[in-house]
């Protein structure tokens, strides 16, 4: 097939420029013909409370057939996105939704004819989901000829939200599966301790993702407890601020080290390398890209019930899964994880991670991209009918 992917890639950063990316490259290696349209810029500065700019070079790669054309955020560069997108004669546009931010983008390129258009659905609506950004999202979505996402529950949601579209779902596969450092050495090279058990939390630090709940935990657990925790991540806002507050309280002395800062490849590498446990404690969420990159790296997550989460964690199987926004039940699985737990824990999330590949993924996109096109076929056909008819 020929298809175009317009979506966010290098030099930017970020889980949907990583996981779009790489699927441009599954779908290359699967035989089709991709063309990547990628933005010249992302989002406004009051929209991302980050460093950097939302930019870093290394954090994507820079392939072939890449063209920054879009601006989603520039209204008069809409029509040359369009342009480009109709030039290149493609059977199927394929969008990932993630942000009411391009919503107006969308709503501008799927408003007249052009090729079926896929949404690769990251998250229904936006985190913290007003009426504004609700409307946004579908706005977009049901224009959409198709719907993929990445969990049976959000699949779920956009059947009953988008009744009568196609839609199907496979679980994120993990961006980057390059061989890890050695423990010691990662260790040794953000400075922690190598005779203790060390739990990390690592991504953007947004309060949907319950930081705060695993400090409030880490605060409760027995005085014995040989559990240390690792926060690395960007902070969104003043989160960054709140978590220094708190970590320096007493109850927190000497278990929770702090690295607030965009984290690079190398430097997320060392961080999962270190990691006996990685811990997504989310308050509410659809999924994480978090969770495959630990379990690929053969590291067990600790997570909670939201989204589509337990579908890649399997409780005692390549992780726990406690319930959402329970600091106890967060406490209690970090006590009852003895060595031989988290052995038997690392075992299971390598054997999970054989199985969520991008080739996996690219075929079952396709699949619900081949449905696509024969309802295309079948509405043509049927229209040219009618028009004989009426001659």
């Amino acid at each position: 097939m020929k298809l175009v992917v317009l979506g966010p890639g290098h030099p930017f950063r970020g889980g949907i420029a990583t996981t779009t990316t790489a699927l441009v490259l599954a779908l290359r290696e699967r035989g089709h013909v991709v063309d990547f349209l990628t933005p010249i810029r992302q989002y406004p500065k009051w929209l991302y409370p980050g460093g950097g700019g939302g930019r870093d070079a290394g954090a994507c790669p820079e392939i072939e057939g890449a063209h920054p054309v879009l601006d989603p955020l520039n209204p008069s560069a809409w029509p040359r996105g369009r342009r480009t997108a109709l030039a290149a004669g493609a059977d199927v546009w394929l969008a990932p939704y993630w942000t009411w931010a391009w919503a107006g983008w969308w709503r501008f390129l799927l408003a007249a004819d052009g090729p079926p258009v896929v949404g690769i659905v990251h998250n229904p609506v936006d985190h913290d989901a007003g009426f504004f950004s609700r409307a946004a999202a579908s706005a977009v979505l049901s224009r959409c000829r198709g719907l993929f996402t990445h969990a049976i529950a959000l699949e779920r949601i956009l059947k009953v939200d988008y009744p009568g579209v196609p839609i199907a779902s496979h679980p994120l596969p993990a961006t980057s599966v390059e061989e890890p450092p050695n423990r010691d050495a990662a260790r040794r090279a953000l400075g922690l301790p190598l005779n203790q058990r060390v739990a990390v939390f690592a991504g953007l630090i947004r309060p949907y993702k319950g930081v705060d709940l695993l400090l409030e935990a880490m605060a409760s657990l027995p005085v014995e407890s040989d559990w240390l925790l690792l926060v690395a991540g960007e902070p969104w806002g003043d989160e960054g601020a709140r978590l220094e507050r708190r970590s320096r309280a007493a109850d927190l002395r000497d278990r929770v080290e702090l690295d607030l800062r965009w984290l690079e490849e190398e430097a997320l590498g060392n961080v999962l390398a270190a990691a006996d446990l990685v811990v997504l404690p989310y308050r509410e969420g659809s999924q994480s890209a978090m969770a495959p990159l630990a379990l690929a790296r053969g590291v067990p997550v600790l997570t909670t019930n939201v989204g589509g989460l337990p579908e890649v964690v399997r409780d005692g199987i390549n992780g726990r899964v406690v319930r959402a926004g329970s600091v106890r039940e967060i406490a209690d699985a970090l006590t009852n994880l003895d060595t031989g737990s988290l052995d038997r824990l690392a075992t299971g999330a390598r054997e999970t991670s054989e199985q969520l590949t991008w080739g996996r993924y690219a075929e079952s996109l396709e699949g619900l991209v081949e449905t696509v096109l024969d309802r295309a076929g079948r509405e043509m056909t049927e229209q040219s009918n009618v028009e004989i008819a009426k001659s």
